[in-house]
């Protein structure tokens, strides 16, 4: 396959995506496409498009396709991608799929596996800095003085599509509309599966060996 690795984490929201997606891009020395995090900044900055998302994400929804394929096609065409990626939150659906594959494509789907209990667990115990970005989890990755942000000294809270009702509504989306995508990827022997309720560093390990593995 060459040094090129193009990648997707998939996992419910709340699976430790981010995290290792992080981590990943530090070992592979690969950029990180995070729909979501598109989409957050620009709600924070309040342009019209973080308008339009908000309008769909404060109420537990996903920004619809038409969008999402826009931004992450034409982020996906910068040069810094052109070595290979790391997408953090897309292709949620067989849709999305269908436009990734047929424009660049993927070299294995990672799968972190999480039961629904443990991602309204984790999920209630997230906070964001409101300042930088940089998430916190008070049960597995707290921040060295609560509600304060280690990097920047700014303020942690949780996310709006954090509550209750919306982490419901995600999670049942995540089955009906991600799962399929995950069989295609398992059908085309790309899938790679590693259980994500487990310590970070472990899940990293785990995900570094099954990747050295495959390639």
């Amino acid at each position: 396959m060459g040094d090129k690795l193009k990648i997707a984490l998939f996992g419910p929201q709340g699976s430790g995506k981010g995290t290792q997606a992080e981590m990943l891009a530090e070992k592979y020395n690969l950029p990180v496409l995070s729909p979501g995090e598109i989409f957050r900044k620009e709600i924070k900055n309040k342009t019209e498009l973080g308008k339009l998302a908000d309008s769909f994400i404060s109420g537990g929804q996903l920004v619809p396709d038409e969008i999402t394929n826009k931004i992450v096609q034409g982020e996906l065409a910068e040069p810094k991608y052109r070595a290979g990626f790391i997408l953090d939150g897309y292709p949620r659906n067989m849709n999305q799929l269908v436009v990734l594959e047929k424009n660049v494509g993927l070299d294995f789907a990672i799968e972190l596996a999480v039961s629904d209990g443990e991602v309204i667990k984790r999920l209630a115990s997230r906070r964001v800095c409101s300042n930088c970005g940089a998430i916190y989890n008070i049960l597995d990755k707290p921040p060295r003085e609560e509600g304060i942000c280690d990097l920047c000294g700014g303020r942690l809270e949780a996310r709006e599509d954090d509550r209750p009702e919306a982490i419901g509504r995600r999670l049942a989306i995540y089955h009906q509309e991600t799962e399929p995508v995950l069989d295609y990827y398992a059908g085309k022997k790309k899938l790679i599966e590693v259980e994500g309720f487990a310590p970070i560093e472990k899940v990293f390990k785990e995900i570094v060996e099954k990747l050295s593995k495959a390639r």
